[in-house]
């Protein structure tokens, strides 16, 4: 297909790149299905770089650009800094340190690029508000650029937000999980920049759990913040892939097109171990916790604590109306959690601190709780079928189906999709 974007000159050194192949890629769309351009890189490699590792090799794409930046406390960037050392006796001797800076700092330091707006999603600029928090416009200390709030009074941005901005630049670190918000923000942000003539530029991140594809496919009916695409709980994509299917599907209210391009992961394979060098939100403090956060999140559409308020996160679960134990937590206030569920009282439940990597969606936690639950008909809230997608697995749960029975019912519909999503694979 051919290449929609207008930003590289000249002519024939595009020509001269297309017919490279190369680990580095950049691919622009404007399509129904992902075209797939491959630029070579100045320095060819074998090691391992997000799409923001990568910026520095697609400067030409902000030449005589005013930029925005979608990002938060995972916008960083690795790169190399020469520096020189000093032996008497002897002339400079050049030397490489690897440093990691946030990706702001880094653009406004290290290149070129008209740097002019700060788009906070939820949790905020430096990711530190309670999940579901108002977070108000401010400006950032370092480099005096504004912050303008998509977690306050609007969740997609305004025209007046976008007014004197060429192209919009997203890196946020995605978990993989349909509920996890930061996908909700790329629909806005891909919305907003397809109405007002405004470029979007992902830079790609790995998916930590890039390799599961699970769950229950949401029912359209059903769409809000927690979940706005017909896709499994567990969809197996990196946001830059999930931007190419958002795109393609015609998701974009009136089907309009973002035009997008993406700055790839270079030597990425989505069954990589991948651990995040900083925690994407308040609540999701490590590994386990990320692992583990699409099968316990159900929890927050019931009357069980999934540790918030404690320092092991989504790593266990437990509530004051399931049997009494060996186990037990009692959540307070603390970073992230200003006024945690069942703030003061014990709680007895599960410790899953230590449980082996999930490979897939996990039920048994959930069906378990249910049943021990000293007052089933408060387990359940109104949140639960949003999370859920439908109404379908609380009434199953409730029917007393087993695991087995529920994950059959998921089967047909999950096989449509990956069909579906292999169209907008990049990475093997």
């Amino acid at each position: 297909m051919k290449n929609k974007s207008t930003y590289f000159r000249p002519l024939s050194s595009l020509l001269l790149l297309l017919l490279l192949v190369s680990c580095k890629s950049l691919i622009s769309a404007n399509y129904s299905k992902p075209s797939r351009v491959a630029l070579k890189p100045k320095v060819k490699t074998t090691k391992f770089m997000t799409g923001a590792d990568n910026l520095k090799d697609h400067l030409e794409l902000f030449e005589n650009k005013k930029v925005g930046i979608v990002t938060n406390q995972t916008g960083l960037v690795t790169y190399d800094s020469i520096y020189s050392t000093m032996t008497e006796g002897r002339s400079p001797q050049p030397k490489i340190r690897i440093r990691t800076v946030h990706l702001v700092d880094y653009i406004t330091e290290k290149t070129p690029i008209q740097l002019v707006k700060i788009f906070a999603p939820e949790h905020g600029f430096r990711g530190t508000a309670d999940a579901g928090e108002h977070v108000n416009d401010s400006k950032d200390a370092k480099t005096g650029l504004p912050i303008l709030s998509l977690y306050g009074n609007n969740k997609k941005p305004t025209a007046e937000q976008l007014a004197g901005i060429d192209i919009l630049l997203f890196d946020l670190q995605d978990v993989g999980a349909r509920f996890y918000t930061y996908i909700s923000h790329l629909h806005y942000i891909m919305e907003a920049c397809a109405e007002n003539n405004v470029s979007l530029i992902i830079l790609d991140r790995p998916n930590p759990n890039g390799s599961i594809v699970d769950g229950p496919i949401l029912d359209p009916n059903y769409s809000s913040f927690v979940g706005m695409h017909p896709i499994p709980v567990l969809h197996g994509m990196t946001i830059g892939e999930y931007a190419l299917m958002i795109n393609g599907q015609g998701w974009l209210k009136n089907k309009v097109q973002c035009h997008l391009n993406i700055i790839p992961c270079e030597n990425y394979k989505r069954t990589m171990s991948y651990n995040l060098p900083v925690n994407p939100s308040p609540n999701l403090p490590n590994s386990q916790s990320i692992n583990l956060y699409a099968s316990l999140c159900f929890f927050e559409g019931t009357n069980v604590s999934v540790g918030r308020g404690t320092s092991n996160q989504f790593q266990v679960y437990g509530s004051p109306y399931l049997p009494q134990s060996s186990f037990n937590f009692t959540p307070i206030p603390n970073f992230g959690a200003k006024n945690p569920l069942y703030s003061g009282l014990i709680c007895y439940g599960e410790d899953l601190t230590h449980v082996a990597k999930l490979d897939q969606l996990e039920l048994k936690w959930l069906l378990k709780a249910y049943q021990e639950t000293a007052n089933p008909q408060t387990f359940f809230n109104s949140f639960f079928t949003k999370l859920a997608g439908s109404p379908t697995l609380q009434t199953q749960i409730e029917a007393g189906l087993t695991e087995e029975e529920i994950r059959e019912t998921w089967q047909e519909d999950l096989k449509d999709f990956k069909k579906m999503r292999a169209d907008y694979l990049l990475y093997p």
